[in-house]
């Protein structure tokens, strides 16, 4: 077996410690940020994506609200940099790859909510001249992706030996992997300062159907699962077309995506479902 890419070749960082706080208690994180004096804050947390969904409601809450309490959090005297995980769904639909420009209009309920966390961070940080980096993730996928969603999903047929119902398939996107979204926020982290708030889009540029990237990765990976296309119906305001374009973040960032989604894939099997055989693809694009 090949040795594994190192994705972060520069990434220099002091350690990591994990800490608990609640969102919903501003006092508390006040006390946390004073403590440490953060120069960097990056905003990822989000619900309305997994399996066990909150009601809309909820998740309009926890996404929005709670994103403004930990901006607010941040509003001291000190200088920090608050980067806001945000979403591509949030883009009103284009039928082209969606531009950092275009307009953030959607029915869809998590791209909504991550569409006003957005509009109303921008707005802010524009009212207390606070540094704000948005960047806004296709869809993605890799090692710790959720249960129920479209890879995990179909790696636990194949481990099962059953069929996967999917619909039709014909939607476009752009899938990239997990590691690539990553090493994006680290790159934006050191992105020089700008006078409004810097927008980026992250995502593999690529323009595919679902039916086309799940057969491909089956191939790459060797996996025989009956695939049922047409079974289940869409989600309700779910976008026909949704594909980034990366123009920007390559040019800015000097960031570019650089692992296939069919090694990401691999990788979630090994971490996920180590007893499930698969063929290691080429993990370069």
């Amino acid at each position: 077996m090949r040795k594994e890419p190192k994705y972060f070749p520069d990434f220099d960082r002091p350690a990591i410690r994990a800490v608990t706080a609640h969102l919903q208690n501003i006092g508390q994180l006040r006390q946390l940020l004073d403590a440490s004096k953060p120069a960097v804050v990056i905003h990822c947390a989000a619900a309305g994506l997994k399996p066990s969904k909150p009601t809309w409601f909820e998740m309009a809450a926890f996404n929005v609200d709670l994103s403004l309490r930990l901006f607010e959090a941040i509003c001291g005297p000190d200088d920090c940099h608050f980067i806001l995980v945000s979403s591509g769904l949030a883009y009103k639909e284009q039928g082209r790859p969606l531009r950092e420009s275009d307009p953030l209009d959607t029915l869809h309920p998590y791209g909504a909510s991550k569409a006003g966390a957005d509009l109303l961070l921008r707005a802010a940080a524009a009212e207390f001249g606070r540094r704000l980096t948005v960047v806004r993730p296709f869809s993605f996928t890799g090692r710790y992706d959720a249960p129920g969603r479209l890879f995990p999903t179909l790696l636990q047929c194949a481990r099962d030996r059953r069929p996967m119902g999917l619909t039709a398939g014909w939607q476009i996107r752009d899938f990239c992997s997990v590691e690539d979204i990553a090493a994006g926020i680290v790159q934006a982290m050191d992105a020089p300062p700008q006078t409004d708030a810097a927008v980026f889009n992250l995502g593999s540029g690529r323009s595919t159907t679902v039916r086309e990237l799940v057969t491909e990765v089956c191939e790459s990976l060797g996996l025989e699962v009956e695939l049922r296309f047409g079974e289940c119906e869409a989600c309700p305001f779910e976008p026909r077309h949704l594909v980034a374009d990366i123009q920007k973040a390559r040019r800015v960032l000097g960031w570019v995506p650089r692992v296939s989604i069919a090694y990401s894939v691999w990788r979630l099997a090994r971490q996920a479902f180590p007893d499930l055989a698969v063929r290691e693809p080429e993990s370069s694009l």
